[in-house]
């Protein structure tokens, strides 16, 4: 059975969906069995898996609003599998509003699937809202994507606060998996004293990989293709790699 891994954070660019692709790849390189679950509207991890979002084949959105089973969704590319999203997920918000047992839609599709991969990365929106709820309501744990900046602890109460919610009342196993500085740069005191910071704030849960501020991560999208495949020699790559086997030995 799949461990499964919501990627979360409600402040945009914090390097959610970089880690998203980048580490889906990364532990499918490492030999396991991946599967990316695009849940953001915007479909950045779908486009840096080389998926065409508009060629009208189903994606999240049925799963969450038609019933279509996850097995029907799922695409297989040469950096893992995908379920990839589509703009209509931003309108699922409002749809769910009426559909009973709508937090454990995606846990119900996921569960019978779950056996054919090791580890299945949901990316979240950058919300709190339903569609957060139902990845937060399928995973086992979440990591944190915090970026090593003036803001980087906006926000971090309210998705603590929501997480322990969704502990208590739908999703008891739900834990953090880890918090991972994003955008660290050691030779600015602002890094330094923002990753002390996290690690005052969420002891014993911070990830010993950094992933630095890295060009090659930046281009990579816009090719269709994870970091590894751009440019497996980058420094970008090699801290995914290291944040996989991190993973991997928990």
């Amino acid at each position: 059975m799949a461990k499964i891994i919501a990627v979360a954070n409600q402040k945009g660019g914090v390097g959610k969906t970089t880690t998203c692709v980048n580490l889906s790849a990364a532990l499918h390189l490492s030999g396991k069995r991946v599967l990316l679950v695009d849940m953001d509207p915007q479909g950045h991890s779908s486009i840096g898996f080389g998926a065409n979002k508009h060629d009208g084949a189903p994606t999240a959105y049925d799963i969450i609003i038609n019933s279509v089973s996850a097995a029907e969704v799922i695409r297989k590319t040469p950096y893992g599998d995908l379920l990839p999203a589509s703009t209509n997920l931003a309108a699922a918000e409002v749809e769910l509003i009426s559909v009973g047992e709508r937090h454990f839609i995606l846990k119900n599709a996921l569960a019978k699937i779950s056996d054919s991969y090791d580890f299945i990365i949901i990316d979240c929106p950058p919300s709190l809202g339903m569609l957060t709820i139902n990845s937060l309501c399928a995973a086992n744990s979440v990591i944190v994507p915090v970026d090593c900046g003036f803001y980087a602890l906006e926000g971090l109460s309210a998705l603590t606060n929501t997480m322990s919610t969704i502990k208590k009342s739908l999703n008891p196993e739900l834990d953090i998996e880890g918090v991972l500085l994003t955008m660290f740069d050691s030779r600015t005191n602002l890094s330094v004293q923002i990753a002390q910071e996290i690690k005052r704030f969420f002891p014993k849960k911070v990830f010993s990989t950094t992933i630095p501020r890295n060009v090659r991560l930046a281009e990579a999208p816009s090719h269709g293709k994870p970091i590894m495949e751009y440019d497996k020699h980058s420094r970008g790559a090699e801290c995914y790699m290291k944040l996989a086997a991190e993973i991997c030995n928990k």
